[in-house]
């Protein structure tokens, strides 16, 4: 997948910004795609060059210039097009499972603090994604929304996201209760 389809994706909402983009993309999409501002803006740029973006200039008083991006036809049917492609299970690439895979010959606490880290951040996700959630509902239950919604894909992503940090908040529990009992048996032994 290119970062292009996450921000068409990401358009799909309606008008923005690349500053909204990319306070936006963390709410919206960052639970499967993630990109920093500088590769969001130049990316905007050259789907604007493509024709796949309309910008549209707004000046504000006391503010710079910003320019707002819609979806033009072409973009759609581009988007389009890319649900039809076929696609392939993304890969794991964790510097943490690295140093989860060496911890018996490298430094355990430092391997402990990093899984905290990373439970920390699987919480706080955890969190952002029920607010989203929430908000998509708007006060419907799931079954309401799903029959009267006139779009359904950002909330089957962020239950997806949900799903996978709730998984990960759960085996970050798991591995320190693992290494907390090696730890102590090792204490125990020695």
């Amino acid at each position: 997948m290119s970062l292009r389809h996450a921000v068409m994706a990401a358009l799909l909402e309606g008008e923005a910004s690349g500053y909204d983009l990319a306070k936006g993309f963390d709410a919206s999409v960052a639970n499967f795609w993630m990109a920093t501002p500088q590769q969001l803006y130049r990316e905007l740029d050259r789907m604007h060059e493509e024709g796949l973006v309309h910008a549209r200039l707004v000046h504000q008083d006391r503010r710079p210039s910003k320019r707002l991006f819609s979806l033009t036809d072409e973009g759609r049917r581009d988007l389009h097009a890319f649900t039809r492609e076929p696609v392939r299970p993304g890969a794991i690439r964790e510097d943490l499972f690295v140093q989860v895979q060496a911890v018996d010959a490298g430094d355990a606490a430092a391997v402990r603090a990093a899984i905290e880290e990373r439970l920390g951040w699987a919480e706080a996700k955890i969190a952002r994604y029920e607010r989203l959630r929430t908000r998509i509902l708007a006060g419907r239950d799931e079954e309401e929304f799903l029959d009267h919604a006139d779009r359904i894909g950002p909330y089957l992503t962020v239950t997806r996201g949900l799903a996978f940090e709730r998984e990960n908040r759960h085996w970050c529990r798991w591995a320190l209760d693992v290494l907390d009992r090696r730890t102590a048996r090792s204490a125990a032994a020695g």
